[in-house]
């Protein structure tokens, strides 16, 4: 379960993230985080891309901003928002699915992107990716 205090009912902070296994040749990392069982369709929480492949964490409260200190870049979620928006499902226990990617190179694209925008751009420089998933039910 995701405690609350990454979610829209505590502080909607993004929470601490680690991977490992990144394919030597990587040479950055992409991070979507959404929620396949919300009432419209899936629903994008987090698009984050541009991570250098030697990093290998997020902190806890990444900062909402299109750029970022480690050099990535912040996309738009679903709420309008650049950067993290936490679990705040209408209903019921959600599952939100945390998703990493390693690519062959740094894209050539802004900051800004939606989810579907970035799914494009890393058309063939996906060498590896792995995911975590975590449940949410407000109280």
């Amino acid at each position: 379960m995701i405690p609350v205090k990454y979610t829209c009912d505590g502080d909607d902070i993004s929470p601490l993230l680690h991977w490992q296994g990144i394919p030597d040749n990587a040479k950055s990392i992409a991070l979507i985080v959404d929620d396949p069982d919300a009432p419209g369709g899936t629903f994008v929480h987090w698009v984050l891309y541009n991570l250098p492949a030697y990093v290998n964490s997020l902190h806890e409260n990444v900062p909402s901003e299109q750029e970022l200190e480690n050099l990535a870049l912040q996309g738009t979620n679903n709420f309008g928002n650049i950067g993290y928006s936490g679990p705040c499902p209408p209903g019921g226990t959600h599952r939100y699915y945390f998703k990493v990617y390693a690519l062959d190179s740094m894209l050539n694209i802004e900051p800004g992107l939606q989810k579907g925008e970035l799914l494009y751009a890393m058309q063939d420089h996906i060498l590896d990716e792995g995911q975590i998933m975590g449940k949410y039910s407000r109280q």
